[in-house]
């Protein structure tokens, strides 16, 4: 199943097309054109397979991060952050 995933915008990158965005403490980079203007750090986006979906407040993104847990997808969702692979190989590590 895929699961839309609250994070919090840290910064967006030079361009405008990819945020790095932190969900439970880990980061990832996302790509935001589909967002009508870029999002400032800060913000909360709806992040689904990798790509920004709208923006949505703190209350509602801390109230998805707990029903995620409480259905115990929260484990899910974190392996699906492991598999966005936006950003260029150095920022993912890769070497």
């Amino acid at each position: 199943m895929c699961l839309a995933i609250p994070g919090q915008i840290v910064d967006v990158q030079p361009g405008g097309h990819l945020a790095t965005v932190e969900v439970s403490k880990v980061r990832r980079t996302i790509n935001i054109d589909l967002l009508e203007d870029p999002p400032a750090a800060g913000e909360w986006v709806l992040i689904h397979v990798g790509f920004a979906m709208n923006r949505i407040s703190a209350e509602r993104a801390a109230e998805q991060l707990r029903l995620l847990a409480m259905l115990g997808e929260d484990a899910q969702a974190m392996a699906e952050l492991e598999g966005y692979e936006f950003g260029s190989e150095s920022e993912r590590g890769v070497t």
